[in-house]
């Protein structure tokens, strides 16, 4: 079974991370590390330069917050946050951390995405390590 677990998770309503949490604690092996991540896509400095410096810190803490409550579901899951693309900002974290199982959701693919590539669809084509897609 696998050591080094990451978990991606999206912190909205539409999105259910229980399923992910279930499955990582199902492969884990005995003192396995769970990290759960969520990844805050880059705002173009356009757009951040109308938006008062609280709001953006007050956003970010919100996120945080957000994301240890949601990690509490998954026993010891230490937690991240990424800034960036998310599938690339992923995989890197997953090289960088020695992590050997990424747990991915994935919505059902959109014409969308046969142009611009989903997220699990990126960290499945670019992760050095196993990656689990659950739908």
């Amino acid at each position: 079974m696998y050591k080094n677990i990451l978990v991606p998770v999206v912190l909205d309503e539409d999105h259910d991370t229980k399923t992910s949490y279930l499955l990582a604690q199902a492969l884990a092996g005995e003192g396995a590390k769970f990290t759960v991540v969520h990844v805050m896509e880059t705002i173009p400095a356009y757009a951040t330069a109308q938006i008062p410096d609280e709001v953006l810190a007050s956003t970010r803490d919100e996120v945080a917050d957000l994301l240890v409550k949601s990690a509490k579901a998954l026993p010891g899951a230490e937690t991240k946050m990424l800034h960036g693309h998310a599938g690339r900002a992923i995989v890197d974290y997953a090289d960088a951390h020695g992590t050997d199982c990424i747990i991915v959701a994935s919505h059902k693919p959109g014409l969308e995405d046969f142009f611009i590539g989903s997220t699990a669809a990126r960290v499945v084509r670019h992760a050095k390590c196993s990656v689990h897609v659950i739908r």
